[in-house]
Order: structure tokens, then sequence, then C-alpha cells
């Protein structure tokens, strides 16, 4: 399993952006929700009180209990009806230690007087989205460079909302899933796809891919595919949407989040607007919109299937017909590095890419 250092990616081992770390219907219960991510341990919940999400570092400072582990005999649980979060803090399994949803320990029952300034946890900014829990994670502890994911269709009852395809760990390094935002050579023999344009850019926080043609595994009803325009944006460095025309019109969304040093959680989703047309998505849509959110998946299950069996691409063989792997590889150094230095990368790579023997992208209405 090749890490961060292998990649030689910068001096950070886990990079900085929002990721997703829970689908949002985890936390419908009160339950506590055990997390692991960047290496380590975390406590995910949803307070009582307000609806509140909460992360705190798993661990209590008294004797490191963890306060999300699933937990059916402690008196603190029973007492709690099947739950040890208490309004919008957490209770400690073991010995009832309180902590609020800013981390620190707001009670100790069995203790009169102040207490600890030490007895506190790390609380992490976290946001509910599109049906997801998202994490700033900085090693620098900075403020959020960029705005959480969102969407303005998501709020549009003509789009049919996604169903989260929970795909499970990956034990590769995220540069092997980052590379595919560049990959143009791959989009034939994995995909079927007939590409008659193609382009990349990037610009700050942002990779992107424009690309157009027929798909052999995204096809209508007659087996046969239209032309596809795809315009594809990573938003940092764990979080993927895409906007597709030509069959329907839909939003795709791809996050990989690290585990360790060198393995991932990822998950699929599709919002799809109303195939029928219709200013209210009805259940025809919804039947419809899920078939499409399979063949989706199917599509990215294709890279997927690769990527499980791959060895780790530390210095790969690229050709000028690639793609622009290199630029990519540079954008993505931004997020391990501090953010001081985020501008050395960013004017070794921003701009405009083509590869040889391949039209740029131009916009539907502009194509023949």
């Amino acid at each position: 399993m090749a890490t961060t250092k292998d990649y030689r990616l910068g001096e950070f081992t886990f990079p900085r952006g929002w990721f997703m770390i829970a689908e949002a219907a985890e936390l419908n219960t009160h339950k506590p929700l055990s997390v692991r991510f960047f290496g380590q341990d975390f406590a995910l919940y949803r307070g009582r009180e307000t609806g509140k999400v909460v992360l705190l570092d798993a661990y209590c400072p008294h004797m490191k209990t963890h306060l999300a582990a699933p937990n059916n005999t402690s008196y603190v649980v029973l007492d709690g009806g099947g739950s040890n979060v208490d309004g919008d803090g957490i209770r400690c399994p073991y010995h009832g230690w309180r902590f609020g949803a800013d981390g620190k320990c707001n009670d100790i029952p069995y203790h009169e007087g102040p207490i600890p300034a030490a007895a506190s946890v790390k609380s992490w900014p976290v946001v509910e989205s599109l049906g997801a829990i998202w994490v700033w994670y900085d090693p620098e502890g900075g403020e959020p460079e960029w705005d959480h994911p969102s969407l303005k269709e998501w709020n549009d009852p003509a789009w049919v909302h996604w169903k989260f395809d929970h795909l499970g760990m990956l034990q590769q390094h995220p540069q092997e899933v980052i590379d595919n935002i560049c990959d143009y050579g791959h989009l034939s023999p994995i995909h079927g796809s007939t590409v008659q344009r193609y382009e990349n850019e990037f610009k700050g926080h942002h990779a992107i891919q424009r690309q157009c043609g027929p798909h052999r595994t995204l096809v209508g009803e007659n087996g046969v595919s239209p032309v596809l325009h795809t315009i594809t944006v990573y938003h940092g460095p764990g979080v993927l949407i895409s906007h597709l025309t030509g069959l329907y019109d839909a939003v795709l969304m791809i996050t990989h989040t690290p585990v360790e040093d060198g393995s991932l959680k990822v998950w699929h989703a599709l919002l799809v607007k109303s195939p029928g047309g219709n200013a209210v998505a009805t259940l025809p849509d919804t039947i419809a919109a899920r078939q499409f959110q399979e063949s989706s998946r199917l599509a990215f299950a294709q890279d997927f299937e690769v990527w499980t069996n791959k060895g780790p691409c530390l210095n790969g063989l690229f050709i000028p017909s690639d793609g622009p792997f290199m630029k990519a590889r540079i954008w993505y150094k931004q997020f391990y590095n501090p953010r001081a230095k985020k501008n050395e990368y960013l004017e070794q790579c921003e701009g405009y890419y083509v590869p040889k023997g391949i039209a740029p992208y131009t916009e539907p209405e502009a194509v023949a």
C-alpha cells in the first residue's frame, strides 16, 4: 500500500478540504456513530436538543473511553433511552462525563468544583448538505478555504434526490482516484466512450474536465447513447461533481475520504431532473432516475474495478495523448502543503490543456 510520502505529495499526510464522512440518514436516530477517517477515530452524532450535527474526537480524556462505540450495557446508555447523547452533548459511557458540542466537558456527575480545563476533546467543523455530512479537515487547523458542497438543483422539486451508493473501502491512495480527472486515454477502453471533444482546466481549488461523446454504459431505452456532455469538477481533493446532459439532465457526485494513509472510503450518487419533464418529480420519474443512477454506478464501477487491482502509479510512463497527468498531480499537491505555499503549485499548473490528437470542448449548442 503506497503512502503520501511515496507519491512525494508534500508535508501533510492527509489533504486539506471538505470531505464526506457519513450519509445524513445514518444519523436519523440519536445513537452516536463511530467513524474513522484521516487515521483517527471520531464520535459523530445528532444532538437531541436542536438536531445539530456534531463531530468530536472519539476518546474521553479521562480514561480514553470511546464516546461513540456501540454500548448496550452501560447505565449511562440504558438510562438515556438507549443512547448516551444528552441534549446537544454526549456522555462518556464509562463515568458519565458530558461533553458539549464545543468539545468541552460541562458535567462530571460525581464531582463538585471546577472542571479541569484539560477535560475537553476537539470539536470539528461539520455541515449537513445534499443528504450528507461534511467535515472541513485541515492539518493546519485553519478555517474553511472554500464553501462546503451544495447544489441549487437540490431544492428544485423537479429533481429526484439521490440515494447514496456506499461503495466501501478502496485500498489505494487517493492520488490514484484523482488521476482520473485528466485521464483522457481511459475513456474509450474502460467506458466505451467515443470522445469527440475534451479538455482540462486547473484553477484554484478546482480541477475541471469537459468532454462529450456517445457512451456504451450510459445508454437510452433503445440501447443507443446520445452525445453525452459532461462538465466534471473536483471541488478540492475529495468531492467530484459532474453535470451531465444528453440523455437526462443529471448531476453526478462521487466523494472519497481518506481512512488511513493509503486507503479511502467512496460514495456515489446521482441527482436527476424529471425525465418526464414535470415541474414536480413523479413516481415514474423516481423509478427512471433510480435506473439511470444504477447505470451511472456501473460506469463508475468500471473505474473502481481497475483501481482495486492496480499497483501504485508512482512514476507513470505518461505520453502526450494521455492527458495532463503531471499538471493534475501538481494541482493536487496544494492540499498537502501549507496554504502559504498554495500559489507555488498553482503557478505551475493553472490553465487549459487539450490532449494531443483531440479537439477542445465546445458547448452542446455549438456541436453539429
